[in-house]
């Protein structure tokens, strides 16, 4: 049975994974990435993040699909870009858009106040997760702390990244899934038509963090797209948007 990797978002852990790995039948891990969690004050860059991921496939046994979510999705394409033999399918959540130079200058400047500021700026992010994601997902967000300072580094490492050339490289099935009102699928036909397999896939009346509000229907999604990258499972390899609807409430 395929495992699965899921990769965080920036300044939280593998922990925000919790409540969607509590329903998967199949093994998964999420591993803490450079700077964040337990890997707190180990520097951030995308070699280093690559090397985690692809280290949690070997310890899965050496083939598995990778889940991310925002800096995670822009970590999975890099690392299926190069370990394209490790990463058997690739699900990428949020992270469709390629900020231009005066907004990645803009979150590199509020991310160095935040970083300066860092116990405030993560009681105010404390607060917005949970105003965003009341329940179990938004505690298993905050559960594994909050890292502030590691957003400079993480954004200045999306930001000089070229993930359209990554998803071009990688030969293997991808699914993008945005929230219908999330500001990061802006480039979303772009990435899909850099795709060799790709399926692109929205939540309807939903943003950046509410795509997550409903661990259940993430599962769902991932399990599906588990099963495509494993050879079962066809129909979610040919039209996981058509089958989308059938897994909202």
């Amino acid at each position: 049975m395929l495992p699965v990797v899921f990769v965080h978002g920036i300044r939280v852990s593998g922990t925000m994974w919790s409540p969607v790995r509590a329903l998967l039948d199949r093994p998964s891990a999420a591993p803490d990435l450079p700077g964040h969690g337990t890997r707190r004050g180990l520097p951030f860059d995308l070699d280093a993040a690559c090397e985690v991921v692809a280290d949690s496939i070997a310890e899965l046994g050496g083939r598995a699909l990778v889940a991310g979510f925002s800096l995670g999705g822009y970590v999975g394409f890099a690392t299926a870009a190069r370990y394209p033999a490790r990463v058997a399918g690739l699900v990428a959540m949020g992270c469709t858009a390629r900020p231009p130079r005066t907004i990645a200058g803009l979150y590199r400047r509020v991310g160095r106040i935040a970083a300066r500021h860092a116990a405030t700026a993560e009681a105010v992010s404390r607060y917005g997760f949970r105003r965003a994601l009341p329940g179990p997902m938004g505690e298993a967000i905050i559960e594994g702390g909050l890292t502030t300072e590691v957003i400079p580094s993480a954004v200045e490492a999306v930001a000089g990244s070229d993930p359209i050339a990554a998803l071009a490289a990688y030969p293997g099935q991808v699914w993008l899934l945005n929230g219908s009102r999330d500001p990061f699928r802006a480039d979303e036909r772009r990435f899909l038509a850099a795709c060799h397999d790709g399926t692109l896939a929205h939540l309807p009346g939903r943003g950046h963090l509410t795509m997550l509000a409903d661990p259940g229907l993430v599962a769902r999604f991932v399990e599906k797209a588990a099963r495509a990258a494993d050879g079962a499972g066809v129909e979610a390899a040919t039209d996981v948007q058509r089958a989308l609807p059938a897994l909202l409430p």
